[in-house]
């Protein structure tokens, strides 16, 4: 049976088909996915973690004790599981586990462009990189026998392009894998220093016998052509490679990306007088290449930012783009927050009472933008709370009055109560605001700790948010509705006023929920309508101007009501009144 899957189902699908019973991930596109579709089969036991750090370890204690596991992450998320990643490279494994993770060149989602394959070399593990859909599956199924065969944890990288791209993947059915044995090795799992100097050597022999290993695997080919010209390339570049060039030149295909072969490279490059490398980000394959005396050109023709496609290639050997592979000419969408988003009127309030505000990582890091332009700075996931500390902490009592720092209920539970923490025990008179929208927003809506539901929409332990600050030793707790702008103002003074650490807990839940049902939606009188404006100063979606007048559109709006307190005129109304 074949299938058209984007690269992250058929990810899926190799770990259904590998055997795998326990996967644990935090979601980040583009790696998401890769954990919902797992979650459709009944025979794995997926969740949500936390954080990474926690998915990761999870896998580690279910490959421990004998079954094949996995956890899936996006680049950034891998910094966060590094912490066990890179013991775990000691440790090895006893089930059978691969850690994906999905990079995003061009950052479409990502505050940064970092390449994960620097992870793979530092802490020595092997690492699969796949170039397509079914590479995709089939390669998952390897990295499996790679894992155990090495006892290593393998890396499963791949890009955007890959993970949401689609292409034919050919089914099979789930293999039995049978739970290893468990017994008990301290030498082994224990990385205490004694242990950790014993086990040194143990990574560095089987790194070179996975040297050994991509020298004659499958992973990597060599496709011959009548030419003297040679690229070298891997995942998504390979497609690029091979719809300007098809098959007139020479094409080394690498599918694992760490350790990298060195005969293979030698002999494919021995009779061309030129030889290539194209990759997207780092010049990791090229510096591999001219390490073992191989010449190559790459970065002098392509850059180290950004992502490559069919016109970048094309461009740089002066060739003209196939016609199949034209891009076409779409117009500029910026991102926004949502009508209805009920980040908007806390940030709103923030605005006009000229707060400070340090921001996160989530759907209201929108708030960023035009005509907001609410936040500050975001830095990385949780980075708000511990940095509004520090900010304040440094600024003293100036900017304690008037400086607070945002965050989203599953950021907060991911890398915010440690910072939290922190406010308390280290004492600054620091304001932190939760967003609590109920949900995951930016990645898709997936359940976290504090919404009550797991990954298949089960009700789960629900971690009440005003106990836990409390708790933490926070005093001053506070819900405040940001559809009602005079509560959110109030909310802000008198937090800010505050000689102590506060939390405000801005609750309400995402408006595109589909629990949410949205309330009828609100129209303008132009009869009323003196065109001030006041209504645009939101950035809603919804509104826009015509004619001099402000209009709102039906489709959009989900009647939130928080127009209707900015217009002075009394000309925002429901629609059928």
């Amino acid at each position: 049976m074949k299938k058209l899957m984007i690269g992250n189902e058929a990810l899926a699908r190799g770990l259904y088909e590998a055997g795998v019973e326990v996967i644990s991930s935090y979601p980040g596109t583009p790696s998401t996915e890769i954990t919902e579709f797992a979650a459709n089969y009944d025979e794995i036991k997926c969740e949500w973690a936390p954080n990474e750090k926690v998915a990761c370890e999870v896998a580690f204690g279910a490959s421990l004790r004998g079954v094949r596991s996995a956890c899936a992450m996006k680049h950034v998320g891998l910094n966060v599981a590094a912490d066990p990643l890179f013991t775990l490279s000691y440790t090895g494994v006893n089930g059978g586990m691969v850690v994906c993770v999905a990079d995003d060149p061009a950052m479409h989602s990502s505050q940064n462009e970092q390449d994960s394959r620097h992870y793979a070399i530092a802490a020595k593990i092997p690492m699969l990189e796949p170039a397509d859909s079914s590479e995709a599956k089939e390669f998952m199924k390897l990295a499996f026998d790679l894992s155990e065969e090495f006892d290593t944890p393998v890396l499963m990288r791949i890009c955007t392009r890959i993970a949401h791209c689609q292409s034919i993947v050919e089914l099979a059915e789930r293999e039995a894998h049978p739970a290893k044995a468990y017994e008990r090795n301290p030498r082994k799992f224990i990385m205490a220093p004694a242990n950790a100097v014993a086990r040194h050597p143990f990574v560095e022999e089987r790194l070179q016998k996975l040297s050994n290993f991509a020298e004659t695997s499958p992973l990597n080919r060599v496709e011959k052509a009548d030419s003297k010209m040679g690229i070298i390339c891997a995942g998504a570049c390979y497609q690029y490679v091979k719809e300007v060039f098809g098959d007139s030149v020479n094409v080394l295909k690498l599918g694992m990306v760490h350790p990298l072969p060195v005969r293979l490279i030698k002999d494919f490059a021995a009779d061309l007088e030129e030889v290539y490398v194209i990759e997207e980000l780092d010049g990791i394959l090229q510096q591999h290449c001219e390490h073992i005396g191989v010449a190559v050109k790459g970065k002098e023709l392509f850059s180290p930012i950004g992502e490559y496609n069919q016109a970048t290639i094309a461009a740089a050997f002066g060739k003209a783009l196939p016609a199949a592979a034209e891009q076409p000419n779409l117009p500029v969408r910026p991102p926004v927050m949502c009508a209805g988003c009920p980040h908007r009127g806390l940030y709103y309030s923030l605005v006009k009472n000229k707060v400070t505000v340090l921001g996160d990582i989530g759907c209201y890091t929108l708030g960023m933008a035009a005509p907001l332009n609410a936040l500050d700075s975001t830095l990385c996931m949780g980075a708000s709370i511990s940095g509004l500390h520090g900010f304040n902490k440094a600024g003293g009592e100036e900017s304690e009055g008037k400086t607070v720092c945002v965050i989203g209920d599953s950021t907060f539970m991911h890398s915010g109560m440690t910072g939290l923490v922190n406010i308390a025990y280290n004492a600054t008179n620091s304001t932190v605001i939760i967003l609590d929208n109920s949900i995951t927003g930016m990645t898709g809506h997936q359940q976290n700790p504090t919404t009550g539901y797991n990954i298949k929409g089960d009700p789960a332990s629900k971690v009440d948010l005003e106990t836990l600050c409390k708790a933490i030793g926070i005093n001053r707790v506070r819900v405040v509705d940001p559809y009602d702008l005079a509560a959110c103002d109030i909310a802000i003074k008198e937090e800010l006023a505050a000689k102590e650490p506060s939390v405000i807990i801005s609750r309400r839940p995402c408006a595109l929920l589909k629990s949410v049902k949205a309330l009828p939606p609100l129209k303008v009188d132009p009869a009323k309508c003196r065109s001030c404006k006041a209504c645009m100063k939101m950035g809603c979606p919804a509104i826009s101007m015509k004619d001099g007048k402000a209009m709102i559109d039906h489709t959009l709006c989900v009647g939130c009501g928080v127009c209707t307190q900015l217009c002075k005129f009394d000309a925002i109304g429901k629609e059928n009144a």
